[in-house]
């Protein structure tokens, strides 16, 4: 079975998040929700206030395959400023393992170096802070192992996405007619 982490802040954009999760979870994927507050109750930006799985520094994430960082204000410079977060990005991506942005948090791995000479995107307010990549205004960029999203609207997308690749294509395409998303999910993964 597969195993994601998606990360939670102060200020997290609720449903780039809990989209993840919840069609993460459909696919059978084991998914911990990790706080990046120092608690587990964590209150998002528009004050829907969740319980998280475990804080970010208590996850073991050597077998992890994919971590997720949900965009949102201020939750995406709260991510930034976590040294779990960013640690666990950093390890998996060195790995060759999964890592994906959506919204703002793209800049967080553009600070971290992670997509120098990679094609990627974000919101449409975030994508000069893209330093170093290929910036390409697409609901869903796959490069390698880093998958990146423009926001809320490429949620659906995004997560389907990533349930392409943990479980396999047949698995996201039997979750987006369970859940009548009838849009093409063609993403072309460069490199």
């Amino acid at each position: 079975m597969s195993r994601a982490v998606v990360f939670f802040a102060e200020g997290t954009e609720e449903c780039e998040a809990l989209v993840v999760v919840d069609l993460l979870r459909r696919a059978k994927v084991e998914v911990t929700v990790a706080s990046a507050s120092g608690s587990l109750q964590v209150t998002g930006s528009h004050k829907t206030t969740i319980i998280a799985d475990a804080l970010a520094e208590d996850v073991d994430y050597s077998a992890v395959d994919l971590v997720v960082l949900p965009g949102g204000i201020p939750g995406t410079p709260n991510l930034a400023a976590n040294a779990a977060v960013t640690g666990a990005v950093k390890a998996l991506a060195a790995d060759g393992r999964k890592v994906a942005a959506i919204c703002a948090a793209p800049s967080i791995l553009a600070d971290l170096g992670l997509l120098e000479g990679r094609k990627a995107t974000a919101h449409a307010a975030f994508q000069d802070k893209l330093a170093g990549a290929q910036v390409l205004d697409q609901e869903v960029v796959v490069d390698d192992n880093i998958t990146t999203s423009y926001g809320l609207g490429g949620a659906i997308p995004f997560a389907l996405e990533l349930v392409r690749q943990l479980a396999g294509p047949e698995e996201a395409a039997r979750i987006q007619k369970a859940i009548a998303y009838k849009h093409s999910l063609l993403y072309k993964s460069h490199r």
